[in-house]
């Protein structure tokens, strides 16, 4: 068949992603899924991902760091494929968790890239085991592959190991993607940023201590991605003032023991015991709180699980956004949160535990749900009908669980701490308190909720993380062990960090041990920076912003709640650009997920991968294509 003159043939539509770690690959998985209902007419296709790391992986789960570090999930808790929990409009497109692609590794035997300690992992890996970072990087590769393959016939796909610093052109026109070192931009017509966790600029706070370090010769490490750190400025033996308990704290902890050659020994009464190389320095550790986040949940629910959305459902989410202003957090959407917690633990306790309660569940029901949220009569239904305030959920004493309680000395502290921990860690794998993992799924509810509400501030995820997104039970175990041997040294909650300019040191107190004071020339901040747009180290997201981009009060990228564009500061979609992670007021709770919990990263891949293909589809999108 002859071309027609009039009609060329059309050059192929191209997308550019920014990034190819895993939010990237879920992001392609879902254009594959959806190509064939909306790019289906077989017009040629091509795909650019930029980014200086491997794709699947990306950044931070790439292969090469420590085999000491972990994922914080079980193995049968981490999938990148959708299933029917999922809500959105593309097909489901089923594929095995990371537990389940290292079972067909052993029947099928590892592929030949898989290097031989990956390897055996794999072999000994359970649905119950904590993967090492390396072998989610693993899966994460072959999640890549297996999507790229997925993608329409005659589909092109072009990795740039390299860095992008700028996206240019016209609103409705093809766009420029500018690449550190090149003349020449890649050149597109739709955009994804799908840039993860970002490196930050210090805020003044930070840049003081920095300044203050490099004056007197201290060491100060700010907010970075732990496995970045340069940690051998820390000397063995020296205290060290670290701020942050959250998994930050957990790398530090593994790499700065384990990782200097100690190691751990059962005990004769069963009790881990480490044993130190000497090239430990001692970590005085603190936080707001004051406590590790809690330890992932150590068992599988039996039996019904709560049905919730109930009370901060879409609905309620429609009721809320169709109010005039915004809402405000703790005055809307907090009390509706507490009662869908609230409703999932006292669902969980009267069915599977009633033993523990006075009457049954549907007289209780009919009543809580009748009880403003946070309302005196909603206090005194719970005391009534559950007798033993232990089995009552008091969201305020979870979140701060030292508030008011003083020591009379610091190692009256250590030894609170660790009670608490070891209380903790017993709980936490103890299926009498199943309502524990009731909320744990209640609140991955309330988060695929909020993220319709874009910038919500950062309480509700450091609340989240707190509760939800803790170590594995192990690790909590190691620090038991490392507090009983003096390598790490709790400073309570409240921690406040200053700097002594008369003595040339870094001082930590706390509320928890009034008047007790810890000096150090070393200070580290175990946390990840905050994904503000302004102070991100970015060049592309700080030009962005600079050329229009609107950014919320809280600093992170404004996009569209229902397609992740980017929005410009009078609130307009931007029709060729999209953005979606951890630096976007529609952040999720992570790139993979739990399964069967319709996972807000999932959702959102969906719906951003149909906009992309119907703007490749649509002609006014690629007009300048077949003028």
């Amino acid at each position: 068949m002859s071309a027609n003159p009039d009609h060329p043939p059309r050059s192929p539509a191209t997308v550019v992603i920014v990034g190819a770690g895993p939010r990237a690959t879920g992001l392609i998985e879902r254009i594959a899924a959806n190509a064939p209902e909306l790019h289906g007419d077989g017009a040629p296709f091509e795909l650019h991902l930029v980014d200086p790391h491997p794709p699947g992986g990306g950044r931070i789960w790439r292969p090469d760091q420590s085999p000491l570090l972990w994922m914080n999930s079980m193995a049968e808790d981490v999938t990148m494929f959708t299933d029917a929990s999922v809500e959105r409009e593309g097909p489901i497109c089923p594929g095995p968790s990371l537990s389940e692609w290292a079972g067909r590794l052993r029947e099928e035997g590892p592929p030949h890239a898989l290097p031989p300690e990956l390897a055996a992992e794999a072999a000994a890996l359970t649905g119950r085991s904590f993967a090492t970072r390396r072998l989610q990087s693993a899966y994460l590769g072959w999640v890549y592959e297996r999507s790229v393959a997925a993608l329409p016939p005659g589909t092109t796909v072009h990795e740039h190991r390299d860095r992008a610093v700028r996206v240019t052109g016209p609103y409705d026109g093809r766009q420029q993607v500018w690449l550190e070192g090149r003349t020449a931009p890649l050149t597109a017509d739709a955009v994804v940023l799908a840039l993860g966790h970002l490196d930050a600029e210090p805020d003044a706070e930070q840049r003081a201590l920095t300044a203050f370090a490099a004056e007197h010769g201290l060491v100060h490490l700010p907010p970075e991605f732990t496995a970045d750190s340069d940690l051998n400025a820390l000397r063995p033996g020296e205290p060290v003032l670290v701020r942050g308990l959250g998994l930050a704290f957990v790398d530090l902890m593994v790499l700065l023991t384990e990782g200097r050659g100690g190691r751990y020994e059962r005990g004769p009464d069963g009790e881990l015991v480490y044993r130190p190389s000497g090239r430990e320095p001692v970590l005085y550790a603190g936080s707001r709180r004051g406590v590790p986040y809690h330890a992932k949940i150590g068992y599988s629910l039996s039996g019904e699980r709560p049905p919730v959305p109930r009370f901060f459902g879409p609905a309620q989410v429609e009721e809320l956004l169709s109010r005039p202003g915004r809402p405000d957090f703790r005055r809307d959407i907090w009390p509706l949160i507490a009662k869908e917690l609230g409703f999932a633990h006292y669902h969980r306790l009267f069915t599977a535990h009633p033993e523990r309660t006075a009457g049954p569940w549907s007289a209780f029901e009919e009543k809580y749900a009748a009880c403003p949220p946070g309302s005196p009569e909603l206090a005194a239904l719970v005391a009534a009908a559950v007798p033993d305030p232990a089995d009552r959920l008091d969201l305020d004493a979870l979140d701060r669980p030292l508030t008011g309680l003083r020591f009379d000395d610091h190692e009256a502290l250590q030894q609170a701490l660790r009670g608490h921990i070891e209380a903790d860690l017993a709980r936490r794998h103890d299926p009498a308190h199943s309502p524990d993992l009731a909320v744990f799924l209640a609140l991955l509810s309330v988060y695929g909720q909020l993220i319709r509400f874009g910038d919500i501030g950062g309480w509700w995820h450091g609340f989240f993380s707190f509760l939800a997104s803790g170590p594995p039970g192990p690790r909590l175990e190691q620090l038991l062990a490392l507090s009983r041997a003096g390598v790490v040294r709790f400073l309570g909650a409240e921690t406040a960090v200053a700097a002594d300019p008369l003595r040339g040191v870094f001082r930590a107190s706390s509320a928890s041990v009034p008047g007790h004071v810890v000096e150090a020339r070393a200070l580290v901040e175990a946390r990840l920076p905050e994904p503000t747009v302004d102070r991100s180290r970015d060049t592309l997201l700080r030009s962005l912003h600079r050329d229009g981009a609107a950014a919320t009060p809280a600093g992170l990228l404004a996009v569209s709640p229902a397609d992740a564009r980017i929005l410009d500061r009078g609130g307009r979609p931007h029709p060729r650009r999209f953005a979606l992670g951890p630096h976007t007021d529609a952040r999720a709770s992570g790139a993979f997920a739990r399964p069967g919990t319709n996972a807000p990263a999932f959702r959102q891949n969906d719906a951003t991968a149909r906009a992309l293909l119907r703007c490749l589809r649509d002609l006014s999108c690629r007009a300048s294509l077949t003028a």
